[in-house]
């Protein structure tokens, strides 16, 4: 088994728009070692969800939920999420202030 850390992803979802921030790939299994949101204008707020293989999005997949965040600051989730193939990150901001980004390590 071979072990990559790496930026699983990165992005600046549209306003009230629920989008991909990292799937895990085929023949692949992922630890997401941190989350961070990052407010790039004013203050705004998020969700983030883990969505299984095959599954769509509910409020049962949140980790995160209307959390508040102020202008010019930045929310860091330590988790250590455990992935399979095809399970997804998501997320929302209210109003597109937010970058998001996801770091870990992939399992081939």
């Amino acid at each position: 088994m071979a072990t990559v850390r790496k930026v699983l992803g990165q992005l600046i979802p549209a306003a009230f728009t629920l989008e991909t921030l990292y799937t895990v790939p085929a023949d692949t299994q992922a630890v997401v070692s941190s989350v961070m949101v990052c407010n790039n204008s004013t203050a705004d707020s998020f969700l983030i969800a883990v969505v299984p293989s095959g599954e769509s999005y509910g409020n049962e997949r949140n980790i995160y939920y209307n959390i508040e965040l102020p202008a010019a600051n930045t929310f860091t989730a330590t988790v250590g999420l455990t992935l399979a193939e095809g399970d997804s990150i998501q997320v929302f901001s209210t109003l597109g202030n937010l970058t998001f980004a996801a770091f870990g390590q992939e399992i081939t």
